[in-house]
């Protein structure tokens, strides 16, 4: 039956995502205004309320609304991508399957703000001495980074057969 699915049982962690994603979303725009910045350690971290209509750091943000239904349709092709790489793994490619299913609760996260909302919520902000400021970002944005990483780090990692290896 394992071998039928795949790694898709890891989807539960894909839900958590969301779920943690989209409720602190929701406890964010219930509690601050617009841009409203409350620190939490001054001078290097707070939160903030921030709507992004583009992509990572803005990307096309000012663009007229067409980017909202783009963004959306490569985040939907990207979650059936990552589904189909899921159901394909071996048994032991544990890391390789959190990976994957970080990147797709976190793209899963945001689309559903992008499609509901017309806008990503964001709500950490880290910077450097209210000088130098990181873009906002939320859960998803960071489950998509850590999974990515993981990603970046599982092809980095070889064996002497010359494929990647997994746990």
């Amino acid at each position: 039956m394992s071998a039928r699915f795949g790694r898709l049982p890891w989807l539960w962690l894909s839900v958590l995502v969301i779920a943690f994603d989209q409720a602190t979303k929701h406890y964010f725009e219930a509690n601050f205004s617009l841009y409203q910045k409350v620190d939490v350690v001054p001078g290097y971290f707070a939160w903030t309320l921030a709507y992004n209509t583009g992509a990572a750091f803005s990307f096309l943000a000012d663009h007229g609304g067409w980017q909202r239904w783009l963004f959306a349709v490569i985040a939907v092709g990207v979650s059936v991508v990552l589904v189909v790489w899921l159901k394909r793994l071996k048994p032991n490619e544990t890391w390789l399957a959190v990976a994957l299913a970080l990147v797709l609760g976190g793209a899963i996260g945001n689309l559903y703000d992008r499609v509901v909302l017309g806008h990503v919520v964001d709500f950490i902000l880290v910077h450097w001495q209210n000088r130098w400021y990181f873009p906002a970002f939320n859960i998803a944005d960071s489950a998509i980074t850590v999974g990515a990483v993981m990603l970046a780090l599982d092809m980095f990692k070889g064996n002497k057969t010359g494929e990647a290896a997994h746990d």
